[in-house]
């Protein structure tokens, strides 16, 4: 247990009253995340979150849940991560290193036993009387007995072990998924989407099988963020997740790209089938009414603008994104809430 001096207590107090301060005059949830957040700012530990935080009220944007959660996915969830990692692994060479020293013991006690047996068997030979027989027994029965302890403490240590590393897999699983995915909405983060994109990029490239990119935008989105709340507005972005999820099928991959923006990709799929699965997620969004959950109050429905690109010999990753985004930037700008085609990819 770590003791804290007078004055680290008296530090500690004083950050702890200027995080709650702060949540309260933002307005903000006061979440372990949230206090994690603050608690950095006001400790000046991380430097990347002071000089993005100052630069945020500097702009004079609201600071809201959804800033403090993108804020910190992006500066400490990797941190508390990699630390997890770094723990986790540390566990596993422990475990490790306490199996090799049982086996080694077990090793020199295997050979010392095999010794034992030999010079049990020579004695037994030369024997003179009956006395002499029974010491010889006596002490080959203790040498098993030693023997079978120490065996069965190797068993009960690889058990323990076993079930040990068992447990730090599925800690490390549970990390992998955490790094992977975008802590508001449960959809692959912006890390996973990236990964999965460049490998069917490169799968299409060497199989010269297409694929298509939706990027899909929620109209208006500052509105409801606006007129009725960041809680809302984390509502809004939940919900949108939550259908496109219930939405794809298969190998379909979606993710949350950035703020309100969301990308899918859909393999062995061409761009007339990814128009018909747009034009079905837009509709499917469409139908869901935004109901305030404290009053039961319907305070509207959510529309989409999308964006397809269908992979036709692109050099880079971007350069399908780029066209993806223009078309998304077509359907914004041709009235919102439908679907835009981007052009066959030429190259430059």
């Amino acid at each position: 247990m770590t003791f804290l001096s007078s004055k680290e207590k008296e530090v500690t107090n004083d950050l702890s009253a200027k995080v709650m301060e702060r949540i309260r005059k933002e307005d903000i949830l006061p979440t372990p995340e949230n206090y994690e957040l603050w608690y950095v700012y006001y400790a000046r530990s991380v430097p990347e979150v002071v000089r993005v935080v100052d630069a945020i009220v500097e702009s004079g944007q609201v600071i809201t849940d959804y800033v403090c959660s993108t804020l910190y996915n992006r500066f400490l969830s990797d941190l508390r991560n990699e630390e997890t990692v770094r723990n986790t692994g540390a566990q596993v060479q422990s475990t490790i290193q306490s199996v090799s020293d049982v086996v080694q013991g077990v090793q020199r006690a295997t050979k010392d036993y095999g010794k034992t047996l030999s010079a049990v068997n020579t004695k037994i030979g030369t024997a003179k009387s009956q006395g002499e027989l029974q010491e010889v027994v006596k002490f080959a029965s203790q040498s098993t007995e030693t023997m079978m302890v120490q065996s069965n403490q190797l068993e009960q240590m690889l058990q323990q072990s076993n079930a040990a590393m068992e447990e730090l897999r599925r800690d490390l699983e549970h990390v992998r998924r955490e790094a992977m995915t975008d802590g508001l909405t449960g959809l692959a983060n912006r890390k996973s989407f990236d990964s999965e994109f460049d490998r069917i990029f490169q799968d299409a490239e060497k199989s010269n099988q297409g694929f298509t990119l939706l990027m899909l935008d929620i109209d208006h989105f500052k509105s409801f963020n606006d007129n009725f709340g960041h809680q809302v507005g984390d509502q809004v972005l939940r919900l949108v997740a939550r259908t496109l999820k219930d939405s794809i099928k298969g190998k379909d991959f979606a993710a949350r790209y950035g703020g309100e923006e969301f990308a899918i990709i859909l393999p062995d799929t061409d761009l007339a089938g990814a128009v018909i699965v747009g034009n079905a997620l837009r509709k499917a969004v469409a139908s869901k009414d935004v109901i305030n959950r404290s009053t039961g109050k319907v305070l509207g429905r959510i529309t989409m603008s999308v964006g397809v690109a269908e992979y036709g010999g692109d050099k880079t990753v971007e350069d399908l994104i780029e066209r993806a985004d223009g078309a998304l930037y077509a359907a914004k700008h041709n009235g919102r809430n439908q679907v835009s085609t981007a052009p066959p990819f030429h190259n430059k």
